[in-house]
This record gives C-alpha cells, structure tokens and sequence, in this order.
C-alpha cells in the first residue's frame, strides 16, 4: 500500500507539470492560432504519454478495442466515466473528438483556451435545461466541422458497479444530432477510482461497442445505450476481478460484486 502510495504521488506530480505545460502552450498558441494541427497533436501526445507514465509508474496498462465500431464522419461516442483515464483512452482513437464539458474548466486561463482549441463544447449546468439551445448550437456546429462528440452520459465519475443514472441530455442531443452513437464500455475504476489518491496496477479496458443507429425513439435510444454500456462495462470489471485484483475491494465495492454475480449465476 506505502509503495503504491509513492508510485502514485510520483505519477501525479508528472501527471500534473506536465498537464501546465501543455495546456499553457496549447492556450497560448490558440490565443493567436486558433485550432492548429501542433496543437491536435499536442493533446494526442499528451494523452499517450499519461498513459505510458500509468503504465511505468503504477503499473497500470491499457487495452483498447472495437476500433471497428467507430463509424466514418460525424457520430456521438458515449462513455462509461470512472476515471480520468478514460479521456486518456478515448481521445486518440476518436480521430477528432469534440468533448462535452462544464462551463467552469472552459473559464480556466490557458486550460480553457486550449480546450476551446481543442473543439470542446461548454455547458452550464447551473442552468439546467435552459443551457441545452447553446450546447446544440455549439454539438452541430462541431459536427458541420467534422468532429465526433464525445460524451458521458451520467455527467459524472461513477465507482465501479454502482448503480446507473444516465442523464435524459444525451437522448435529445441524440435527437437533433440524427447521427448514429458508439456506446463505450470500461472498468478503470478498478484501477484509478474516483475518490481514491492511490492507483492500483491493473489492466484497464476500454471497448466500443456497435453503434446504435440513427432515428430511433429517444426513450428507445436510451434505453439502448444503457443497456449495451452497463452490461458490457459489468463484464470488464467482474472479468477483471474474476482474474485477481492487486488492490483491496472495500466493503461497498464487495457487497456490488457479490450481488453481480449472485444476478449472473441466477441467469446462467
């Protein structure tokens, strides 16, 4: 536990310096530049060599898959969200992401400038449904620019197993977009938990899985989604853990798998 402490604070002081540095010169390039091919490269760059220090430094690996999934020219890519790898993972393989976040990291000097370089789209949750006209102008205006929207539907890190809580905001940009939806499936919360300063050595996975099609009801859609993202992330993490976990499983996360796999043996 010590050791991993350690591999883990030498990760996030790396992991941090190194987040300034690129967002400061991104942000300052976009200031005069605007979107530029350096820095689309940069951000690439930035998340291979997150996921490599990962990887040296903690022990924690990544695997990618259902590459094959991802259609040509615009769609959505919704995700499971349990750690901050998971934007690591997702980015370079989305060709040109345009990921939805809060108003408040846009407002960051620098970061935020680097962000807006970068195609993200900002939303104001504190006004609720009257911020969803200005994030559908900003989502079809990335389209029209050939991005791929990248979202997490339940707006938020969930622990592994916990129980969904997708947000109705995705079935209506699904609405007005009328493009088709990669739903993702992953289990780095195993590894690099949400609320957890230490992180585990470990495989994490990340999987697009087949899209869902266009025109669909939105409660069809969304049901859908859920659907295809909760059972397939379920099998990551209790595949995982059927492997052998270098951590320890707390009370909470225990009582989760038993009840999963108590459900799986019921339906076997």
């Amino acid at each position: 536990m010590i050791v991993q402490a350690i591999r883990s604070a030498l990760f996030y002081v790396l992991f941090i310096g190194q987040t300034i540095l690129v967002a400061v010169t991104i942000g300052t390039i976009a200031l005069f530049a605007g979107r530029t091919t350096f820095g689309w490269e940069l951000a690439k760059y930035w998340c291979r060599s997150n996921l490599a220090m990962l990887h040296g430094l903690v022990g924690m690996r990544t695997k990618v898959s259902g590459l094959e999934n991802i259609p040509p020219g615009g769609c959505i890519i919704a995700a499971k969200h349990q750690s901050d790898w998971d934007v690591f993972a997702i980015f370079p393989h989305a060709v040109r992401p345009a990921y939805i976040v809060k108003k408040e990291l846009m407002r960051i000097p620098f970061f935020g400038w680097a962000a807006r370089s970068l195609d993200c789209i900002e939303v104001d949750r504190r006004k609720g449904a009257q911020a969803v006209p200005e994030m559908m102008r900003q989502a079809h205006a990335a389209v029209e620019r050939g991005c791929r929207i990248v979202i997490f539907p339940e707006g938020t890190r969930k622990a592994p197993l916990a129980p969904a809580d997708y947000k109705y905001g995705i079935a209506r940009l699904y609405a007005e977009l009328k493009v088709p939806v990669v739903p993702v499936a992953l289990n780095s919360g195993l590894f690099w938990g949400r609320n957890s300063l230490v992180i585990w050595p470990g495989l994490g996975e990340v999987e697009f899985l087949p899209a869902i099609e266009a025109g669909l009801a939105p409660d069809v859609f969304l049901e859908r989604l859920k659907g295809a993202i909760e059972t397939e992330s379920d099998k990551l993490i209790l595949g995982a853990i059927d492997k052998g976990l270098d951590r320890p499983i707390d009370a909470k996360l225990g009582a989760a798998i038993n009840a999963r796999k108590q459900a799986r043996t019921a339906t076997a």
